[in-house]
């Protein structure tokens, strides 16, 4: 499955923003530095980038720049995890997570359980996968476990979450950004996440 990319000189002219832009928020991490992908054309080496994320991210950098610093900017699209915790009863009364994931995935935890943000990323991920229709109980079951066991080794680096199916069998990988995954042909890909993108969601929500 390879990711459509668009060359730097068309993300320029489709955006309107200036090459010293372009580079300044690279020096402030609000573009990470994975995006930035140097390929071979005929006309020599060029830059290249993943094309949907980086035209959202863009957009959330133009659509912030008015009213935060470049630094306060970068702080909202860190795909780095806040020191931040909430209590289990408060994620309900917030509306953070719904009933539903709460009672089949921390139903046994007391109210006053107290969850770090890492554990309210995981809870709201599957809730979202649920709430789309995407994904069954059980399958939020295994996500839960896959992401406990491998999320933790990317260490603040942006990575996407990857849902497939074959002959109804699902499966989970979490992938490095960018990254080009390739699936045989009986493989449908039910949904490809943004780990990044469900971080800045959750921080909205909470902080």
């Amino acid at each position: 499955m390879e990711r459509e990319l668009i060359s730097k000189k068309d993300l320029l002219d489709q955006t309107g923003i200036s090459y010293g832009q372009l580079y300044r928020w690279k020096r402030k991490q609000l573009i990470p530095e994975e995006w930035f992908i140097r390929k071979s054309t005929f006309t020599g080496q060029e830059t290249f980038f993943p094309k949907d994320l980086i035209l959202a991210r863009i957009d959330k950098i133009l659509n912030m720049k008015d009213d935060l610093s470049l630094d306060q900017v970068a702080g909202k699209l860190s795909p780095s995890l806040p020191d931040y915790e909430m209590r289990k009863c408060d994620l309900m009364k917030r509306n953070i997570v719904s009933n539903v994931v709460l009672q089949r995935f921390a139903g046994q935890d007391p109210d006053p359980t107290v969850y770090a943000f890492e554990m309210i990323l995981y809870l709201y991920v599957i809730d979202s996968l649920l709430q789309a229709g995407d994904m069954s109980l059980e399958e939020g079951e295994r996500l839960l476990a896959a992401m406990r066991d491998h999320f933790p080794n990317f260490e603040g680096k942006p990575c996407e979450l990857i849902f497939l199916r074959k002959m109804g069998v699902s499966s989970f990988a979490l992938v490095s950004v960018p990254s080009q995954v390739y699936f045989d042909s009986g493989v449908k890909i039910v949904a490809r996440l943004s780990m990044t993108e469900a971080i800045e969601r959750l921080k909205s929500k909470l902080i």
